[in-house]
């Protein structure tokens, strides 16, 4: 049987580690969590992935090789 509700697994993207970092972008009202990149020098978001979790938070970690992602509200 096809599951047309399947967990899509996230595409990596690469990141320029000098002028961008890594960021969890967490909603007051929601709870909403998104992972991505922002620029340092400019602010632009780029989006990578929701996280509904803590091992979708791991994953994002693992696959860029990261120890710690800071939260911005």
């Amino acid at each position: 049987m096809l599951n047309m509700f399947r967990k899509k697994q996230p595409v990596k993207k690469e990141y320029d580690r000098a002028n961008q970092k890594p960021v969890l972008r967490c909603s007051i009202c929601t709870g909403e969590q998104v992972a991505g990149f922002k620029n340092i020098h400019t602010g632009q978001w780029e989006e990578v992935m929701l996280i509904k979790n803590e091992e979708d938070l791991e994953t994002f970690k693992r696959m860029y090789d990261l120890k710690e992602v800071a939260k911005e509200y």
